[in-house]
């Protein structure tokens, strides 16, 4: 009798999450978890193994890879990289236009006119935050080579109609995966669908390398076209990737919700005397191209990828309990929920929340955790959306989502608590 009431299933809704998401959280605590991964991390800042170059580089990619499904992985330092060594694989170049929805981040733009091609922004909807393809299709031209579908958040973009766009016009579908690793349409892998795709590894996404980004594709002459721009880039500092390294170790103790308010703080405040690497370079907030930008990936944050390649079930398991929790909480308070397409799974990296007046959900938050804020401008980071070359009040939807949007934490170290704490900071919806 008393195994059979250890074993009596919880009462209501609340509890079944709770139990949920605790045994999620069991299986990310064994021994190859994100602690393990700040162990390893310390070992390669501490200069004790191949930190440059090693094996585990040609064994990340082949197990990238075979987690989309596709037969060729390629990585690079960053995601955006990747975009670029796709577009230049194309041989998208001067005179040549590609569709990119807002809102973004200004290092996608950027990388379109690295290779000389002119971004188009297309509006987003405000159910999915994803790319209106309604608008895409009015504002192809002539000149239109490629589209760039960013499955935003973690939200799959309807790809049957995005593919059957692509085909109407002969496009180039790229597929803007940096969000939405292990998401699904159709039961396949986002990132197997268009000519190639691109995703990032940098620290606040699914997997974190600090740094990072994979192009994938299924088509061997580009795959052999990538790699060999890829051999042409340089190969990382040792120093810096020993610094990503130190950061990501870092970065697993301190953005444990109730620690990352105050060590965001501190971030922050040291400004440009911060001695840890950044994500994105003062000229590429500019729009201009920075320095050292062609760059291979390190062996060291390959290891670290790889170690957490091999848990991705865990992780998304983990994401999805989050993010079931956040949804009932927060519908109870009278939020609306994001909208994805009928046949898709998301793989949400933060719960994007439409708030009316996004500083005092942050405030009222503070105290528990940091809100996400991504896409406080159409191109975030940018110093100015004129430097990607975006003209105010084009798309109206993406200016309105920088303003209300927030974003929720649904990584690995967020508890039901956290959850519980940031929904009750929030409040009803006013």
């Amino acid at each position: 009798m008393a195994a059979e009431a250890r074993e009596a299933p919880p009462r209501d809704a609340w509890a079944r999450e709770r139990q949920a998401l605790g045994r999620r959280r069991l299986g990310l605590l064994g021994g190859t978890t994100t602690w393990g991964d700040a162990l390893v991390a310390l070992r390669y800042a501490a200069g004790d193994a191949e930190v440059v170059e090693g094996p585990c580089i040609g064994e990340y990619e082949r197990e990238f890879a075979s987690t989309i499904g596709v037969r060729q992985a390629v990585s690079f330092a960053t995601g955006r990289l990747g975009l670029y060594a796709i577009l230049r694989a194309l041989d998208v170049g001067e005179q040549d236009e590609v569709l990119l929805q807002v809102p973004t981040h200004i290092v996608v733009p950027n990388a379109v006119r690295y290779v000389g091609a002119r971004p188009v922004y297309v509006d987003c909807r405000l159910d999915t935050y994803g790319i209106d393809l309604d608008q895409a299709e009015s504002r192809i031209t002539p000149r239109t080579r490629a589209i760039v579908l960013q499955h935003t958040f973690g939200v799959p973009a309807p790809l049957d109609d995005a593919l059957a766009l692509a085909r109407r016009h002969g496009l180039e579908l790229i597929e803007d995966c940096v969000h939405s690793l292990g998401a699904t349409f159709a039961d396949r892998q986002v990132g197997s669908f268009g000519r190639a795709a691109f995703f990032s590894t940098e620290d606040t996404k699914t997997i974190s390398t600090t740094m990072g980004g994979m192009v994938v594709t299924d088509d061997a002459d580009l795959a052999a076209r990538i790699r060999h721009f890829q051999a042409r880039c340089a190969r990382p500092p040792r120093s810096l990737s020993a610094r990503y390294a130190l950061k990501l170790a870092l970065y697993q103790l301190l953005t444990q919700p109730h620690l990352h308010r105050y060590a965001r703080t501190a971030y922050e405040r040291l400004g440009r005397r911060n001695p840890l690497p950044q994500a994105t370079d003062a000229d590429e907030r500019r729009g201009e191209r920075p320095r050292g930008y062609e760059v291979r990936l390190s062996n060291a944050q390959a290891h670290l990828g790889l170690r957490q390649l091999h848990r991705l079930r865990a992780n998304l398991e983990h994401r999805e309990a989050v993010v079931a929790a956040y949804a009932r909480r927060l519908a109870e308070l009278g939020y609306e929920a994001p909208s994805p397409p009928a046949a898709s799974r998301p793989a949400y990296v933060r719960y994007p929340v439409w708030v009316d007046d996004r500083a005092a959900a942050v405030r009222r938050v503070a105290p528990h955790a940091v809100l996400g804020t991504w896409f406080t401008s159409v191109l975030e980071e940018a110093e100015s959306p004129r430097h990607g070359g975006y003209e105010r009040s084009s798309c109206p939807n993406a200016e309105a989502v920088a303003t209300h949007l927030v974003n929720l934490p649904t990584h690995p170290r967020v508890t039901l608590r956290d959850v519980d704490a940031i929904t009750r900071a929030l409040g009803p919806r006013r």
